[in-house]
């Protein structure tokens, strides 16, 4: 027996296919957009300015940079938040860094407010500019030089 071939007939029905199986997936959004979006609607000022590569730059009043850096591949963390201030921080800093984290990484508002004041408070005479630490399964790495402070924070990936 010989099957005879229609190629525009496989050719209707790949294109057939193809289009249920699009309309089957949902759309999905980027989960960096997403929260970029949560933060612009949870913090009073804040602003979404652009996105570059994984890195969506925001704007506030208290932070002189603030950017929400997003997992690509090959990273070791989910997301980061980097926020920049003045060499001795206001409260506002304190609370927009806290509140940030807080919606970022999904914690209570006091864990993390503890938790960046901590980390920018232990900069000084005796423990340098640089301070590494860890609290409530966050990394944080505070620097400052002679005008700014800035911290990181971080989750592993893995947690």
């Amino acid at each position: 027996m010989i099957f005879k071939l229609d190629v525009r007939g496989a050719l209707l029905l790949a294109a057939a296919i193809t289009g249920f199986v699009a309309l089957a997936s949902p759309a999905r959004a980027d989960q960096c957009d997403d929260i970029a979006k949560q933060l612009a609607s949870g913090i009073d000022k804040l602003k979404v300015n652009f996105k570059a590569a994984n890195i969506i730059y925001l704007t506030h009043p208290a932070a002189k940079e603030l950017s929400l850096g997003c997992r690509a591949q090959g990273q070791t963390y989910s997301n980061e938040l980097y926020a920049k201030g003045d060499r001795r921080p206001t409260p506002q800093f304190y609370d927009l860094v806290a509140s940030a984290a807080a919606i970022i990484f999904t914690l209570p508002k006091d864990d993390t407010t503890t938790g960046a004041s901590r980390c920018l408070k232990r900069m000084g005479l005796l423990r340098g500019d640089k301070v590494v630490m860890r609290y409530k399964r966050l990394n944080m790495e505070c620097t400052r030089t002679k005008a700014e402070a800035a911290i990181a924070i971080t989750r592993p990936k893995d947690e």
